[in-house]
């Protein structure tokens, strides 16, 4: 039988079909290996004294004079070029044995990125600030990529170690620590993580063995070989990866970024499948749910079918067309993908039917895109929407966030629509006061020519949204990354603590009315007005969220906007009322209502 994958016991085993010859580098002594007929490369004879406890190595490829990391290093002291440390997950003393959970549907989600989220960008820092979040109402903290990447700061997606946890952050052992005391606190922890490509420094998988597909290539570059020959063994490198997260460091669930861009067209399992059958036995087996949420840029329903209906059978996944349709609407922003979304209709469809583009003309594609949602058998939940996220806030030019372009009560309008509606809300870090600060893309490539490249790569990327490159920080620049970090000083006064308390009391009525997580697509409906500029979504004939987008004042007849004189207004930012049989909003007003 083939060997895919090293058992608990094969310390430094290693795939590595391609060199002739391999040598282990184990705390400075230099031990011959032998090859089995699969690839797989073990000590010959290991000493004793290497064989426990904590032990710094790395390979000798053929006559290579630099030790390269282990494939499947779970920690890398001195950075992705650096010798690979041993790391005993099962050393954590858990607290969390009365931990049972947290399903994606009901929750609320909080995308993070701890390098920027305190000052310190350490997972110690970010516990300290979880009582911050149990009060906001999160259910599930989502955080961006933590594994290995060269340089001192990075969003995460230019990882080339995948098993690590960055060290600056506080490396496996303040990861596990900070995942248990997020559980101890009733929250859940969801684990973004990259198999679509690797980042471009520190990357020796391919000295090793054929971890690329040569004749795929993805955005950042050549694709993951999911199909070709010996994918096999770097399929198992995936899973593994992905059951390590949710086994040995008790995450609830992944985000699989950009699931578009895994090029598997040579196999009828599909690595998508693969990762939802293997995590689903998992989940079986330690008695808990887990959740697989994949990015995607295709409006493709299948990935969130069940497998006995045909789908991959993911959890969830992301919708950016609601994020097009609400913002386009708030902020009047139309250039590039957001031209298709203009007008009221588009957010009304998003709400009542989850993807805008369901087969559709996509003129930012140039082409039809999508399909729809079998609304009768999917959930509303399984779509994961937001009114930001670190995309749409760290690819815009500048970085800058919504607040510097949307009014005190144009947020909360986007905060209604996003916690109320039918699909599970996700809250980007600092979005709940309205931070001022900005998230822009940010880097530390040491290698001057990269460095160079990325920042003059940032500037071309721009040219079909019409944004301004005088305003494209350099990412290279250590202040593009210090101005990231949140300012924990604003949420404690004025507008910031007044959208705070916003959204605390949204997520307070997604708790206490049970038809604001009613999954059922037949239970939301929508009365708007494109051209007056007003819209209602109703819930489950109970309750109702108003909202002006318009700059002026707007009057809708209680009957047109499918109330009643009997509806209480349950909170509400800006003008709000009923006067004359009529629903009066003030500019950018919203409100929500007990209609039952």
């Amino acid at each position: 039988m083939t060997s895919t994958t090293r058992s608990e016991s094969d310390r430094f085993a290693v795939w590595a079909p391609r060199p002739q010859q391999v040598t282990l580098v184990a705390d400075g002594t230099q031990v011959a290996m032998s090859r089995d007929d699969d690839g797989w490369w073990r000590p010959t004879d290991l000493p004793a004294g290497l064989a426990e406890g904590e032990v710094d190595y790395g390979y000798l490829l053929d006559e290579e004079p630099t030790p390269r990391p282990d494939p499947r290093s779970p920690r890398q002291p001195e950075g992705v070029h650096g010798l690979s440390r041993t790391f005993d997950p099962s050393a954590h003393q858990w607290q969390d044995g009365a931990w049972t959970g947290r399903q994606l549907a009901g929750g609320v989600v909080y995308e993070m990125h701890i390098g920027t989220f305190t000052p310190e960008g350490t997972f110690a820092a970010a516990e300290e600030r979880l009582d911050h979040l149990v009060e906001l109402g999160v259910d599930l903290l989502e955080i961006l990529p933590v594994n290995g990447f060269n340089g001192t700061h990075n969003w995460g997606y230019d990882g080339v170690l995948w098993y690590t946890v960055h060290e600056a952050y506080g490396g496996p052992a303040a990861y596990q620590h900070f995942v248990d005391a997020c559980h101890q606190r009733g929250l859940g922890v969801v684990q973004d993580v990259v198999y679509n490509h690797l980042g471009p420094s520190g990357n020796y998988l391919p000295e090793f063995g054929p971890y690329y597909n040569e004749a795929a290539n993805t955005t950042w570059g050549t694709a993951i070989n999911f199909d070709g020959r010996g994918s096999d063994t770097v399929r198992r490198y995936v899973v593994d990866n992905a059951l390590m997260w949710l086994r040995d460091m008790h995450v609830d669930g992944l985000r699989l970024d950009a699931v578009h861009a895994l090029a598997d067209p040579g196999q009828a399992y599909d690595i998508l499948e693969q990762l939802a059958v293997e995590t689903d036995a998992l989940s079986a087996a330690v008695g808990r749910p887990l959740t697989l949420i994949a990015e995607s840029d295709m409006n493709n329903p299948r990935l969130i079918t069940p497998r006995q209906a045909g789908g991959f059978g993911l959890a969830g996944q992301w919708s950016d067309d609601f994020h097009h349709a609400l913002l386009t609407n708030l902020t009047g922003d139309t250039a590039g993908w957001f031209a298709d979304f203009a007008g009221l209709d588009s957010l009304a469809k998003v709400l009542t039917r989850g993807f805008f583009h369901d087969g559709t003309w996509s003129s930012f594609r140039g082409r039809t895109h999508g399909r729809p949602v079998d609304l009768t058998h999917t959930p509303s939940w399984r779509l994961v929407v937001c009114s930001a996220n670190h995309d749409q806030i760290g690819n815009r030019a500048d970085g800058s966030r919504p607040r510097s372009r949307m009014s005190q009560g144009q947020l909360a309008v986007a905060a209604a629509f996003t916690l109320l509606g039918p699909s599970t809300p996700m809250v980007f870090m600092g979005e709940e006061w309205g931070a001022s600060t900005p998230w822009a893309f940010f880097s530390s490539h040491p290698e001057p020519e990269l460095g160079k490249a990325v920042s003059e790569g940032r500037l071309a990327e721009f040219a079909e949204m019409d944004w301004d490159p005088e305003t494209v920080p350099d990412p290279q620049d250590p202040a593009t990354f210090t101005s990231s970090r949140l300012d924990w000083s604003e949420p404690t006064g004025g507008e910031h603590a007044d959208l705070l308390a916003w959204y605390r009391e949204l997520i307070g009525l997604r708790r206490t009315r049970p038809e604001l997580t009613d999954p059922r697509w037949s239970e939301v409906s929508v009365d708007h007005d494109a051209e007056e500029g007003w819209l209602v979504l109703h819930r489950g004939g109970r309750s109702a969220v108003t909202a002006s987008f318009s700059a002026d004042e707007v009057r809708v007849p209680l009957h047109e906007a499918g109330l009643t004189g009997a509806a209480g207004l349950l909170v509400s930012r800006g003008d709000v009322r009923v006067e004359d049989g009529e629903l009066v909003l003030g500019a950018h007003a919203v409100g929500v209502w007990a209609t039952a």
